[in-house]
């Protein structure tokens, strides 16, 4: 069943109406009418059971059937540092690890990121990242998306970072004895787990060692090479699976 998000639902709302680009996703794209069941979900992670009862060229009103069960939440809290990569390449990054269940993505610029992102644009480039989150969230059935930070430079994002006391990592392709499944698995359990994955070029060793002395420990994803965004991506899958929940609700932990 297809998934919409409205700005709020209420359980005692007969009816909701659904307008901008949802509508037009519905009615142009999706080509939905009248009678045609949807899921819809509201910025809270309320998600109720409905169906189409009037069309119009701007709008859709829905008809509330029955409130549904939100998915059971992540154990880990996750937030993803990934550098800043050219558009397509993160784009593809803010989608699979939106469907992977990361809660926070804090791009960042550092000496090696090629990508240099103009202040003018840092606020058009966001809203195309969330949106690009949004509809992941949709696709994969998650309560609500991730939050996307606006980009900064390296030594602001390690420096608020700093006092956190979830396990923090950082990918280095230097790192020769510890990798990232070893260390979660010998590491206690933690609620959040903070990652940070370079550019192409990789930290520098200035760099790492500031990581370091912010409480960060280096690990490695293995002898692959791997494009960031296929790291960041990778990491995601590797703490859900260690630490989360990719798997099915009554398997066992």
């Amino acid at each position: 069943m297809r998934h919409f998000f409205v700005d709020e639902i209420s359980s005692t709302d007969a009816t909701a109406v659904i307008r901008g680009p949802e509508a037009r996703h519905i009615l142009r794209v999706l080509r939905l009418g009248p009678g045609s069941p949807l899921v819809l979900m509201d910025r809270l992670g309320a998600r109720f059971q409905a169906v189409i009862v009037d069309t119009d060229r701007k709008q859709v009103t829905v008809r509330i059937e029955r409130a549904l069960p939100a998915p059971p939440p992540s154990p880990v809290h996750i937030v993803l540092c990934p550098s800043l990569l050219k558009s397509r390449p993160m784009d593809y990054l803010i989608q699979k690890t939106s469907e992977l269940g990361v809660d926070t993505l804090c791009p960042f610029l550092s000496t090696r990121t090629v990508v240099k992102l103009p202040p003018e644009r840092v606020t058009d480039r966001l809203r195309h990242w969330r949106e690009i989150a949004s509809n992941a969230t949709k696709q994969s059935g998650r309560d609500r998306a991730p939050t996307i930070r606006r980009p900064v430079h390296l030594p602001e994002l390690v420096d608020a970072l700093q006092q956190d006391t979830a396990l923090k990592v950082v990918f280095w392709e230097e790192e020769g004895s510890t990798d990232l499944k070893r260390l979660l698995r010998e590491s206690p359990r933690r609620q959040a787990f903070v990652g940070m994955v370079g550019p192409e070029g990789g930290f520098t060793g200035d760099e790492v060692m500031a990581a370091k002395e912010a409480g960060f420990t280096t690990a490695s994803l293995g002898y692959r090479i791997l494009r960031s965004e296929t790291a960041a991506t990778v990491v995601a899958a590797i703490v859900q699976y260690e630490w989360g929940n990719l798997g099915l609700r009554n398997s066992e932990a």
